[in-house]
């Protein structure tokens, strides 16, 4: 049994994995790696197709200019008679040694060819039959070039023309299979390392986006076990990034859900500690009364006045925690100008029979012009709480100093007392609630252990602070509330 149970929370866990699990189209790593893959993809495309654009027009470009004016110059160089014959059309090619073209063709007006270096079939009966040639015989200059089969193919005609007459044409034909090579390879070698890219970018794809998501996937669980209850557990996520920082936050979010749930939890121990003794005792003291046939009336007098001792007791810790209820609420307080100084002197003048009943001078000094904006409720129930304390927690013959004054932007309520003091080591957590320093002390007098805690928070609501220290006079503690003054457009500061 003890087995299964503890098996229990892994099969739980197990299942909420694979319910939550999110399929593998719809993942995080698919979406970086297919982003990241086309947009290489989109970069080997241009690099494939932009530069061999670029090459082929650079090629047409030169070619077509460089045919153009070869067959210009050997138009010009057979426009010298008024007869084109096979004869003068002979002796000008030979004179011509630096015709690049493939093949050249001289023809009469009538298209039928004078020369003709090629033994090329585009030809009838000693009649040329291509359009370009058409073309030029109509005065007019034609040149075109193509890519085909692997190899580029140029075509340029122009007329022979002597003195306003058309006395031919000069044809040129260009096959050129070298520059096409040279573009092939150009091509296959792009491919190549396109390829190779390609196969680094599927690598660093699936690397970037495998340690993407398993610090994603870290997180995740962390944010899973946190919800189910592991405010100790804490995401480890090495690096300087984004994901990082979010662990970051994460991790601080956590650390004061620990914190805010670990005082929750000893907050409803030391409530129901604190609750639970005053109703064992009225327990104890009916039992008593109504077990014992045989008590007198003085016993059930004494008996009954105890019970009513321990219920008020029961009304002080339950207001107590009512108003650390609404203080934690955070409710938004009415705030108008106060004067710290006159509502201390109310407070001070309520406990005086306190004070005279315990034996202790109750001294104080209040000056002026120290108002803040707050709720005058709020401002009363601190100087309740820590000039109570002064007097409850202090010896015979004692005294408690209580002054008022303003310290540049802010006012200070300070509370002296020559007490017993406070230990070192207890300094630090006498704002927690339900701390007592001495806890058969503070019951005996009635003390609850939230006190000193309401005060802070309602302090700390009203943008200040309570702190306290050893009283510099000798035996003793100061406690300081401190408060944003009210400045002269009637705002508090801080």
């Amino acid at each position: 049994m003890a087995e299964a149970a503890a098996r229990r929370p892994e099969r739980e866990n197990r299942a909420e994995r694979e319910r939550t699990r999110v399929p593998f189209w719809r993942s995080i790593r698919v979406k970086y790696a297919l982003t990241y893959l086309l947009a290489v993809a989109a970069i080997i495309a241009v690099m494939n197709t932009y530069p061999l654009i670029m090459a082929e027009d650079m090629v047409f470009s030169s070619k077509a200019a460089a045919l153009r004016r070869q067959a210009l110059v050997i138009g010009s160089a057979l426009s010298v008679s008024e007869a084109l014959t096979a004869e003068s059309a002979g002796q000008t090619m030979a004179l011509l040694e630096d015709v690049q073209a493939t093949r050249v063709l001289v023809t009469d007006g009538e298209g039928r060819i004078l020369y003709d270096n090629s033994t090329l079939d585009n030809r009838r009966d000693g009649y040329a039959l291509m359009g370009e040639v058409v073309a030029a015989l109509g005065g007019r200059d034609v040149w075109r070039l193509e890519y085909r089969d692997g190899a580029f193919r140029g075509r340029a005609a122009v007329p022979v023309v002597y003195r306003g007459e058309i006395l031919g044409c000069v044809y040129l034909y260009e096959y050129d299979g070298e520059q096409a090579e040279i573009l092939l390879s150009i091509q296959n070698n792009l491919r190549n390392i396109s390829i190779v890219i390609c196969a680094a970018a599927t690598v660093l794809a699936l690397l970037f986006s495998e340690a993407l998501t398993r610090s994603a996937g870290r997180l995740l669980a962390a944010i899973r076990r946190l919800r189910g209850g592991e405010y100790g557990h804490r995401a480890v996520i090495r690096g300087g990034d984004e994901m990082a920082q979010l662990a970051g936050e994460f991790n601080q979010m956590a650390e004061r859900l620990q914190t805010t749930e670990e005082a929750r939890r000893r907050f409803v121990s030391d409530a129901s500690h604190e609750l639970k003794t005053p109703l064992a005792s009225i327990r104890l003291l009916t039992d008593s009364i109504l077990q014992n046939d045989s008590v007198d009336m003085g016993t059930v007098r004494e008996f009954v006045s105890d019970i009513g001792d321990e219920a008020d007791r029961l009304t002080r810790i339950s207001e107590r925690l009512l108003t650390l209820t609404r203080l934690d609420a955070g409710a938004e307080r009415e705030r108008e100008p106060v004067e710290l100084g006159a509502v201390t002197a109310r407070v001070a003048d309520m406990l005086l029979p306190l004070a005279k009943a315990n034996g202790i001078a109750l001294e104080r000094k209040l000056e002026p012009a120290c108002a803040l904006l707050a709720n005058e409720d709020d401002l009363y129930q601190v100087a309740f709480n820590l000039i109570e304390n002064a007097i409850k927690y202090n010896v015979p013959g004692g005294r408690v100093d209580v002054s008022v004054f303003r310290q540049e932007d802010k006012v200070v309520l300070s509370v002296a007392d020559t007490g017993v003091g406070i230990p070192a080591e207890d300094m630090p957590r006498i704002f927690d609630r339900f701390y007592r320093v001495d806890k058969a002390r503070s019951r005996e007098r009635g003390g609850t252990g939230l006190g000193l805690s309401i005060a802070r928070d309602i302090a700390r609501l009203h943008n200040g602070d309570i702190t306290a220290e050893p009283n510099p006079a000798g035996r003793g503690t100061v406690f300081y509330a401190e408060f944003p003054a009210l400045t002269g457009k009637g705002e508090g500061q801080g």
